[in-house]
Formats: structure tokens, sequence, C-alpha cells
């Protein structure tokens, strides 16, 4: 098992080596605990660098989420839904 599978944690392509890579990490919230989901969102988003997106695999539309975020780092980050529902949410995050 790689480091962070049992999180939800995939790495989708390259290293943090800083260079350009073709696709994004991607965090699958529904692998994580619940009571410290929106923890470990914001720690993973908290990583990003400027310029830097990931995307976030949530089990529901993470409208509560989104508003944490905006409240905690205010236009920090720019949110585009790739996919909404039924089954999975996927956003794209990218920091400014």
């Amino acid at each position: 098992m790689a480091i962070g599978e049992d999180l939800g944690l995939k790495e989708t392509g390259g290293c943090a080596c800083g260079a350009a890579h073709e696709s994004l990490p991607e965090l699958d919230a529904r692998a994580i605990p619940h009571a410290i989901r929106h923890a470990s969102i914001k720690g993973a988003l908290g990583s990003l660098r400027s310029g830097e997106a990931m995307v976030l695999v949530a089990p529901h539309d993470p409208i509560p989420l989104l508003q944490q975020i905006e409240t905690e780092a205010p236009g920090t980050y720019t949110v585009e839904y790739l996919t909404r529902g039924p089954e999975a949410w996927r956003l794209q995050f990218t920091r400014r």
C-alpha cells in the first residue's frame, strides 16, 4: 500500500518537484472518516502553492465546505465543478 492510500490520496501524475504534469493530484474524500474530513481537505488545499491545483472527490455537493474555505481564506482558491453527482462530485481547486 502506498503512503496516503488509506486516506484516499492518489497521485495521478508526477511528483512535488514543481514541474508541470499532465494530470492533477486527486483526493477522494469518500475514504476519509467524516470526523476529520474537512480538516484533511483543508490541509491538502493548504499545501498547494500559487498556481497549483488538485481535484476533490466528494460524496455530496460540498457547499458547507466551500463556505468554510471562503470564510477562512477569502479569494484564495478558484473552484470548478468537473462532475455533479449523483454518486460523486468532482471539483478542481486552484490556488490563486
